[in-house]
């Protein structure tokens, strides 16, 4: 499940970065600071990713000390 997370975030990440440089070409602030913020929201979602992704893997090296 992590892999589709993976690749939502990044699309988000990509779509954050596509707004930010349109409103770096159209002068545009408001738009810039809306595409660094999605930019911000979609990294701290990945960051919750990995650490699941990193509990899973605690999880799963116990059970498999069983």
């Amino acid at each position: 499940m992590a892999g589709i997370d993976d690749i939502k975030n990044a699309a988000e990440k990509a779509a954050g970065k596509a707004k930010e440089g349109a409103g770096n070409v159209t002068d545009n602030d408001r738009l810039k600071a809306e595409g660094q913020t999605d930019q911000a929201k979609a990294s701290a979602k990945q960051g919750v990713t990995d650490v699941k992704d990193a509990a899973h893997g605690v999880a799963d090296s116990f059970n498999d000390d069983k």
